[in-house]
């Protein structure tokens, strides 16, 4: 469902001089639907079955008085002396927002919305001089970076989300300046997905040129520089039949671009986990460079990748945004902000969990068993050279940190939430000397109980 259900256990009671009444204790129902990806905002906005009708999810008094004001679904809307308002900085609800935005290095809104809104103007004339110079033709590690909007970036996530274990696919629309392929837009293409792969057909191909048409008839002068699809579950990187489509695309269409989203790893760990990729001409031969960034590919995996690993490279993605991005996303964190509280990984994300754990008992299986061989055979050279590498033992420790963290970060998310709304409910004791209210009015406790 993407929003929690509140169940009132007690009856209402008025809190002190604020008036309005409020429900003592709400128990918050996490369903087993997994959140959004990106944020708990856009992907529950999608929703629109519900089984019932959610109630407005209210912090209690105490925790609305720490955050200055009144969350945009309560209808206390009275702000507190000297609250700021909730669209201002100094707002919680602001300060998770920004620390989102770190997390995915999505940039801050700039002081001028020119300066913002620069890099979506399309020159055409220069995109045609730079397609006559071909610039990539002479150095295959000519494209380093790739920027993705915040509107491409949100689009190609819920569509992978949507997908759920099945992958999609599509294309992104946009530029290149320099070293840098830009992505403005993306749009999803009716294909045929499996777990494992996804094949484009005739109405594919028909949707495809449509679009750009209309596109075009519309004033967007952007061409497609790529395609998207997801790996649900098994990692960002590029399998054979990945690299054959990549390679046949960037000898026809080039600057060509392919991004790989796993929409399973970015519930569970938090963040969009996302990679673009190049492929290298047909008979060049790439230098031996150390992988940047250690991944967990899942054991049925491992041999299409490691085959494959060095026919194509990755690149730095960063993330840009407008002013009207900006305003949008305040919008909308302030409108869903709800349903980041009313999911949890842990329960959206329980098969791929189970199947993480499954993985690491074969991979630590068959390291035993290459530890035992190695006691009792010689060491040949390949041998040693492979021992300067990672082990395999050591890999399995890595993907047991990796899974041992995520769990961690999911109880610790559900442990806040039972302390902020289960652990705070009117005292029966009267503190009127201390508080200086009336004898009979009740005063709420702290929130951790000593």
């Amino acid at each position: 469902m993407g929003q929690g259900y509140i169940r009132n256990s007690s009856a209402c009671k008025s809190i002190g001089k604020h008036g309005p009444a409020r429900r003592n204790r709400p128990n918050i129902h996490t369903p087993s639907d997994h959140g959004p990806p990106l944020l708990s905002t856009y992907w529950s906005g999608a929703r629109t079955e519900q089984r019932e009708t959610p109630l407005p999810l209210r912090p209690p008094l105490p925790f609305r008085s720490q955050l200055g004001f009144c969350p945009p679904t309560c209808r206390h809307r009275t702000p507190l002396p000297g609250a700021a308002s909730a669209m201002e900085p100094t707002s919680s609800s602001a300060v998770a927002r920004q620390t989102w935005e770190l997390e995915n290095n999505i940039p801050a809104a700039a002081s001028d919305p020119d300066a913002m809104d620069a890099i979506y103007r399309y020159d055409e004339a220069a995109n045609a001089r730079a397609h006559q110079e071909k610039p990539w033709a002479s150095d295959p590690h000519h494209f380093r970076r790739a920027r993705i909007s915040a509107l491409a970036l949100l689009k190609m996530v819920v569509h992978a989300r949507a997908g759920g274990t099945i992958e999609i696919m599509g294309l992104m629309q946009g530029k290149f300046e320099g070293d840098s392929i830009i992505v403005m837009d993306a749009f999803g293409l009716p294909v045929e997905g499996t777990e494992t792969r996804v094949n484009a057909q005739a109405d594919a191909y028909e949707y495809m040129v449509e679009y750009s048409t209309i596109n075009k008839q519309a004033g967007r002068l952007e061409n497609v520089v790529g395609w998207y699809h997801s790996h649900p579950g098994y990692g960002c990187w590029l399998s054979g039949i990945d690299v054959s489509t990549q390679m046949l695309n960037q000898q026809f269409q080039e600057p060509w671009l392919a991004v790989v989203i796993d929409p399973t790893r970015t519930v569970s760990a938090g963040k969009v986990d996302i990679g673009a990729f190049r492929t290298y001409p047909k008979d060049y031969k790439p230098p031996d460079e150390p992988v940047s960034e250690y991944q967990t590919i899942p054991l049925n995996k491992i041999e299409d990748f490691g085959v494959h690993c060095k026919q194509y490279y990755s690149l730095d993605i960063t993330y840009f945004k407008s002013s009207l991005d900006s305003h949008l996303l305040d919008l909308l964190w302030n409108k869903y902000w709800v349903n980041t509280l009313s999911s949890s990984p842990l329960l959206g994300n329980r098969d791929y969990i189970a199947g993480q754990i499954f993985d690491l008992a074969d991979k630590l299986e068959q390291a035993e068993g290459q530890l035992a061989h190695s006691r009792f055979g010689m060491l040949m050279p390949s041998q040693r050279k492979k021992e300067q590498e990672e082990s395999p033992l050591a890999k399995v420790t890595r993907d047991s940190s990796k899974i041992t963290a995520e769990q961690v970060h999911g109880l610790m998310s559900q442990v806040i939430k039972d302390i902020l709304f289960n652990s705070v409910h009117p005292s029966s004791k009267s503190k009127a000397s201390a508080s200086g209210a009336a004898p009979d009015s009740p005063v709420p406790e702290p929130m951790v109980e000593a």
